[in-house]
């Protein structure tokens, strides 16, 4: 295996931003540096379509997973660093190639530098044709086990064979808050993955019911909260005494009502959390018609109470798509813990499919909601989770 020295990122989406580019590659660059924090020895350089990591002896496979998980990278490269004379080019690139247990291979050139003496299918024809004559390597235009990748600067020369995909999107943090309902189930992690994925910075509400929910279900929420915060280095989990209201909603109404008003106070809630912590937006984990309170008709008797903007990333799609992503990011195994939630404790034999929002008042009228929702927020208990469970700190945003 070939020990590059250096590693080249390539930015995704950022390319089309305009005027706000220099923004979005600032947050980028923040980003990377706060992922790879625990490896001092790397050197930075920022330019306005790459970043560059001179690795100076750290683990390229740490690196290489840690990189995995940083947004707004579209695709990114282990390289190494050589003159930019042809020569020491050529050199390079037949030491690759002989290293190399592939049969075929191609030379691809991108000239950063345009005063360079050698158009870019010059030095292609260059190199190929030193390959060709010093390794058994044969050429492959189309589709080949080995693509040279050589980039000429005005001082040096970068060239890999590897190009390594990136998770795409925006940086974390770059477009917001957003604040996520986030229960202990598979959906709600996953709908924290995307809105991450979309440059925004995800906080998350629980909403417990003590006694009827137990520690251990907390502590699941909880550990879910901190494996997907690694995307953004750490997340504010808001965690919520829901079981006053969630009482008096199935002393008032039970069945088929319950579920309906549940989700609107729970709304309501999440709308009075998001606007004392400076979150624009309400995420869920919802997808159209997975369940009763899913239908079009229950959202929009939901979604009415609340004036926020409501971000639903996965409402399009299927379950079996979820769980892959659930098993991709690592939150399926925990997710799937028999552990209650306040969703499920009380779960209604029949609940309603299409709610109109003319009853859900009729029977929220019955009990004084407002003030058992300020009650409920004046319970709200900060915590901040990350990857690591000793390490806690916002130096991230």
């Amino acid at each position: 295996m070939v020990q590059y020295d250096t590693v080249l990122i390539r930015y995704g989406e950022l390319s089309t931003k305009g005027k706000n580019r220099k923004d979005f590659i600032a947050r980028l660059f923040h980003n990377v540096k706060y992922m790879l924090r625990d490896h001092p020895a790397l050197e930075y350089t920022k330019t306005y379509d790459r970043i560059y990591i001179r690795l100076n002896g750290e683990d390229q496979d740490v690196i290489r997973e840690k990189l995995k998980k940083v947004f707004g990278i579209s695709s990114f490269s282990f390289t190494e660093k050589v003159d930019n004379d042809i020569q020491s080019i050529r050199a390079t690139c037949i030491r690759i190639a002989q290293e190399s247990s592939c049969k075929t291979f191609k030379v691809i050139t991108k000239r950063h530098d345009k005063s360079y003496p050698m158009r870019s299918d010059e030095i292609n024809r260059a190199v190929a044709g030193a390959v060709l004559h010093n390794s058994q390597l044969k050429v492959d235009v189309h589709n080949p086990d080995l693509p040279i990748r050589i980039e000429v600067h005005s001082d040096c020369a970068y060239i890999t064979s590897e190009k390594i995909q990136g998770a795409g999107g925006y940086p974390s943090g770059i477009n917001g808050r957003v604040l996520l309902m986030l229960s202990g189930g598979i959906d709600s992690p996953v709908a924290a993955y995307q809105l991450m994925k979309r440059g925004l910075f995800v906080e998350a509400v629980h909403f417990s019911s003590p006694p009827y929910t137990s520690e251990a279900a907390k502590q699941k929420v909880l550990s879910l909260a901190g494996m997907v915060s690694e995307y953004q280095g750490h997340m504010r989990v808001h965690v919520v005494n829901f079981t006053k209201l969630q009482l008096e909603i199935y002393k008032t109404a039970g069945d088929p009502y319950a579920v309906t008003l549940m989700r609107r106070m729970m709304f309501r809630l999440a709308q009075r959390i998001a606007e004392n912590n400076r979150c624009l937006a309400i995420g869920t984990g919802e997808s159209v018609g997975q369940v009763a309170s899913q239908t079009l008709e229950s959202i929009a008797c939901i979604n009415s109470v609340c004036t926020m903007p409501v971000f639903r990333p996965l409402i399009c799609s299927d379950k079996i798509e979820i769980i892959d992503l659930a098993r991709k990011i690592g939150t399926y195994e925990t997710s799937i813990l028999p552990y209650e939630d306040c969703c499920t404790i009380f779960d209604p034999k029949n609940p309603v499919t299409k709610p109109s929002i003319e009853k859900s008042e009729k029977y929220e009228a019955r009990f004084d909601y407002e003030a058992l929702i300020q009650e409920a927020v004046d319970t709200d208990e900060i915590v901040i989770v990350s990857p690591e469970s000793d390490h806690q700190d916002e130096d991230f945003l």
